[in-house]
C-alpha cells in the first residue's frame, strides 16, 4: 500500500453507531426491580421496543408483565423467564440481574431516564427512515414514482412526530378546567362566539355550535342539490374570516376563522376559483367564462379577486387520489402552511389504498372513512367529506334525503361525527312543469313562487347536539347559499 493510500484509509471516518445509552437503560431497570412503584412513572411511554440492548428489552418487557398482574418484580422473580444462565460478557443473566439491582440509587431519576431511553428510540426510528429513503431512491422499483416515495416518507415522519409524545394518562381536574376555560375563552374572542368554527350560515351555526375539530363531517345530497357550492361557502367563509397571532416561539396560531384546505377530485382548481368567484361577486359564472359582463360587473370581479388572493385557502386538484396521498397531503400543508379546516369533494372519488378494497366497493368506501376520521383526530380539525346518495331518493314521494340513501352507508354513518344533507324542493318541482295555460300550471306556478331561492340543510346525525333542518336562501344564479332572512328578523316596514 503506497503512503497516499495509506492516508486516504486513515482519514476514513470510523462507523457511526445508532444513537443508545446503555448506562441509563441499566439505571432504570436496576430503579425498577429494586423498586417496582418506578415503573409506573414510564409505563404509560415506555415500551421494550424502545430499549437498545436485546437482552434489556426482555427484562423490560417480562418485568412490565409481572407487575401489571400484580406480582413483585425483582433478580429472583423474573430470572426464571429468561435464560439465567446465558453468559453476558464475563457473568451470567442471573448475575447481570442482581447487579443491576445492587448497582441502582434511587427511582427518583426513572422518569428522566425513561424520557432519555425513549428520545434515543425515536432518533433510531429517523435514522431508519433515513437509510430506507436512501436505499428506496437507489433501487426504486420502476413502478415506483419518486412522488410516491416523498408522500411515504412525509407519512412515517409525520407520524413518528405525532406518536414521539409522552404527555399521555390522566390529568388532574384542575388541568381540564382550564382547558375548558380556554376553549370558551376562545369561543368568545371568535366570531358568532361558537366553540367551533363559524360556517357563516347564522342558522347552521346557532344548530351546531360551528364545526368542531376533529369531527368527521358528511355533506351529502342528490347531484344538482349544490353540495360543492355549500362547501365552497363554507370553506370560503371560513378562510376570509381567518386571523392569527404570532406565539412567542414565533409560530402563528389562529385566533378566528381558519386556514383551509380543498381537495377538488371532480374539478380542476381554474373551475373552483371560477366558482367561488362567481358566488362572491354574484356574477354567474357562465358569463365569467363567456365573457359576457359589463364594466361594472369586471370592476367587481377584480376587488373580489384581490381579497381572494390574500385568504389561506388551498386547493389540490389530483383526480383519483387515494386515501394515503390525501393524508400525506393534508399533513403536509398542516405542516408548512397550518390547517384549520380541511374538505374532500367527493367521497366517492377517493381511492382505497389497497387491491383487496377495490374489489369491494363497501370495504373501500369502509376504509376511506375509517382514515378520514382518523385524519380529523390526527390533525385535530373538522373534516368535511361530501358524498353522494343512491338513486333510491327519486323513487319517493318525499324526496327529502334520510340516512339510510347514503350509498354504501354503513361505514359513513358509523364514523361521521354529523351527517347532513342539501335539498331543495324547488329542483324536483321545476321538472314537474305542466303545459301552460292549465290548471295544474296555475297551482304548479303558486308552488314555484313559493320554492324559489330556498333551500334546506338536513342535520340527521350529529354525535354532540340535536338534529333539526336549517333553512338557508340560494341564489341559483351564482350557486351561493346564505341565510335566509325570517320575517321576525326583517327591518321594520313603513307603509
Amino acid at each position: 500500500m503506497t503512503l497516499a493510500a495509506h492516508a486516504l484509509t486513515a482519514a476514513e471516518p470510523l462507523p457511526r453507531q445508532s444513537p443508545h445509552n446503555i448506562e441509563v437503560e441499566q439505571a432504570l431497570l436496576g430503579a425498577i426491580l429494586i423498586n417496582n412503584e418506578a415503573f409506573y412513572r414510564v409505563s404509560d411511554f415506555l415500551e421494550p421496543a424502545h430499549f437498545y440492548d436485546p437482552l434489556h428489552r426482555q427484562i423490560y418487557e417480562r418485568t412490565s408483565q409481572l407487575i401489571r398482574m400484580g406480582k413483585v418484580a425483582d433478580p429472583r422473580t423474573i430470572k426464571s423467564f429468561l435464560k439465567e444462565r446465558e453468559a453476558v460478557g464475563d457473568i451470567t443473566v442471573a448475575e447481570y440481574l442482581g447487579r443491576l439491582a445492587f448497582e441502582a440509587t434511587t427511582i427518583i431519576n426513572a422518569q428522566d431516564y425513561g424520557r432519555t431511553i425513549y428520545d434515543l428510540a425515536i432518533r433510531r426510528s429517523l435514522v431508519t427512515i433515513g437509510e430506507e429513503m436512501v436505499n428506496l431512491a437507489y433501487d426504486a422499483p420502476v413502478e415506483m414514482a419518486p412522488r410516491e416515495q416523498i408522500e411515504e416518507a412525509e407519512r412515517r415522519l409525520f407520524q413518528l412526530a405525532e406518536t414521539g409524545r409522552y404527555n399521555g394518562g390522566f390529568q388532574s381536574f384542575t388541568e381540564a378546567l382550564k382547558a375548558a376555560i380556554d376553549m370558551a375563552g376562545a369561543a368568545f374572542k371568535r366570531t358568532g362566539h361558537l366553540s367551533g368554527l363559524a360556517t357563516g350560515l347564522e342558522d347552521l351555526d346557532r344548530l351546531m355550535g360551528g364545526l368542531q375539530s376533529s369531527d368527521l363531517i358528511v355533506l351529502a345530497g342528490r347531484p344538482g342539490m349544490g353540495k360543492t357550492s355549500l362547501a365552497t361557502n363554507i370553506a370560503y367563509n371560513i378562510a376570509r374570516a381567518w386571523r392569527g397571532e404570532q406565539q412567542p416561539d414565533g409560530a402563528i396560531k389562529t385566533v378566528d376563522g381558519g386556514i383551509v384546505g380543498f381537495f377538488s377530485l371532480e374539478m380542476s382548481s381554474e373551475q373552483l376559483a371560477t366558482r367561488i368567484l362567481a358566488e362572491q361577486a354574484g356574477v354567474p359564472s357562465s358569463e365569467i367564462r363567456r365573457g359576457a359582463i359589463h364594466e361594472d360587473q369586471f370592476d367587481r370581479i377584480v376587488e373580489v379577486a384581490q381579497e381572494m388572493s390574500r385568504i389561506p385557502l388551498y386547493i389540490d386538484q389530483t383526480g383519483g387520489i387515494s386515501i394515503g396521498q390525501l393524508a400525506a397531503r393534508a399533513r403536509r400543508l398542516k405542516r408548512q402552511r397550518g390547517l384549520d379546516f380541511l374538505v374532500i369533494d367527493y367521497l366517492q372519488l377517493v381511492q382505497g389504498s389497497s387491491r383487496r378494497s377495490s374489489e369491494n366497493r363497501v370495504q373501500e368506501i369502509t376504509e376511506i372513512t375509517t382514515n378520514l376520521k382518523a385524519l380529523a383526530k390526527e390533525l385535530n380539525v373538522p373534516v368535511m367529506a361530501l358524498s353522494q346518495l343512491s338513486r333510491q331518493v327519486e323513487s319517493r314521494d318525499d324526496k327529502r334525503p334520510q340516512l339510510s340513501d347514503l350509498r354504501e352507508s354503513g361505514s359513513i354513518e358509523q364514523d361521521a361525527d354529523v351527517v347532513m344533507f342539501v335539498f331543495r324542493e324547488e329542483y324536483y318541482v321545476k321538472n314537474r312543469k305542466p303545459k301552460e295555460g292549465t290548471e295544474e300550471f296555475f297551482k304548479w306556478q303558486a308552488e314555484m313562487e313559493q320554492l324559489v331561492g330556498r333551500a334546506e340543510v338536513i342535520v340527521g346525525k350529529q354525535r354532540h347536539g340535536p338534529t333539526g333542518t336549517v333553512p338557508l336562501q340560494f341564489d341559483a344564479d351564482v350557486t351561493r347559499f346564505s341565510s335566509l332572512a325570517q320575517e321576525d328578523r326583517m327591518p321594520a316596514r313603513y307603509d
